[in-house]
């Protein structure tokens, strides 16, 4: 194996803050789920300013979610020191808890504005992959969101490069990728969604597509992971979150579908 240099966190100081790559990767991921689903939302016929003003309110809600969720299952940490709560810098949200709060934003905005819900996280679900495909590189540059350690033969093995390796090398123990995993099934899962795009979908089903893609692939990953929250004993939080919505999302798939007649598919305007 080539042995190269790690990717430091941090990617440039200005004066005393540090700006980190996992901050400009997610800001990344932003814009360019943004431009992607505010071109979308337009040729629907959608107005241009809806999702810029549904942001406004659902990017701060979904941080605020995803550290209420995480410290909620890291309760233990920070019990004895509240005050450590808001320090939000110092690391600690989960993507569920930010889908979560993206979720009922969205689903109380769209009832403000007269739009339909379905409508709308139908348009959003490639962003939402886009997002998190690119976000998880960030956690790769932490050296976070890793698997167990595994041997270097097994690693060399595969086709996964040197310097993925490299970075995934801590205090000389070599340990699981699935950050690159995951955002190697989301990329997988973002494909499958645009190709869906030519399929006659009941408006609202290319979002429980994606619930269900992404809840499969978290579940299983979430296994190997090291850094899991619980919720009691060994039960892993990410995926008793999974499994419940996969559930729930194959229910409203199935009532939609059989019980309802819905004739609106994803390609209306």
């Amino acid at each position: 194996m080539v042995s190269l240099l790690t990717i430091n966190p941090v990617a440039f100081s200005i004066g005393p803050i540090e700006v980190r790559w996992y901050g400009i990767l997610i800001t990344l991921g932003i814009i360019l789920a943004f431009m992607i689903v505010q071109k979308e939302m337009i040729r629907r016929g959608m107005n241009p300013d809806f999702l810029t003003d549904l942001l406004i309110w659902a990017v701060p809600i979904s941080i605020i979610s995803a550290r209420i969720y995480y410290v909620t299952f890291s309760w233990e940490h920070y019990k004895d020191n509240p005050l450590n709560i808001i320090r939000i810098w110092e690391g600690g949200i989960a993507i569920h808890g930010a889908l979560i709060g993206a979720l009922i934003t969205t689903y109380v905005f769209t009832r403000f504005r007269g739009v339909s819900f379905w409508k709308v996280v139908d348009i959003a679900a490639p962003g939402l992959l886009i997002g998190q495909v690119i976000g998880r590189w960030g956690n790769f540059i932490n050296q976070e969101a890793h698997g167990g350690p595994v041997s270097e033969n097994f690693l060399e093995t595969t086709i996964i490069p040197d310097w993925i390796i490299n970075q995934m090398t801590i205090d000389g123990v070599i340990y699981y990728p699935t950050f690159l995993y995951e955002s190697s099934w989301n990329f997988i899962g973002l494909i499958i969604i645009i190709l869906l795009r030519k399929v006659n979908l009941i408006r609202g089903e290319m979002f429980l597509f994606y619930v269900v893609w992404y809840s499969a692939g978290r579940f299983f990953i979430e296994g190997m992971r090291t850094d899991s929250l619980y919720i009691i004993g060994e039960l892993r939080a990410a995926q008793i979150v999974s499994v419940i919505a996969i559930v729930v999302a194959l229910i409203i798939f199935g009532v939609r579908r059989y019980w309802q007649k819905i004739d609106v598919n994803y390609q209306d305007k």
